[in-house]
């Protein structure tokens, strides 16, 4: 992986905080949306990871993929993915 790890490990460690804490919530019978908040929170740092690891997919492999004679392949593969990421 070519993306900062520190960073990505971080915003996913966050989230999976923020996901303990809404199933937390869930079982103390919280405020529906108080948990709605909570796991928006969570999905916008899982979403900021991954699209750290996209660019750093795209500026690394991607570029490198071009140079070669994969370049077709690696150009689909990054569309694929950014396809994926805002279904």
């Amino acid at each position: 992986m070519k993306a900062p790890k520190k960073d990505v490990t971080h915003k996913l460690k966050i989230a999976r905080g923020q996901i303990d804490a809404a199933l937390k919530m869930i079982d103390e019978d919280r405020y529906c949306a108080d948990i709605s908040n909570v796991l928006s929170a969570a999905q916008a740092l899982i979403k900021g990871a991954n699209q750290d690891i996209l660019q750093a997919h795209i500026r690394c492999c991607v570029k490198e993929g071009l140079q070669t004679e994969e370049s077709n392949s690696k150009i689909e593969e990054a569309l694929q993915l950014l396809e994926k990421m805002n279904q």
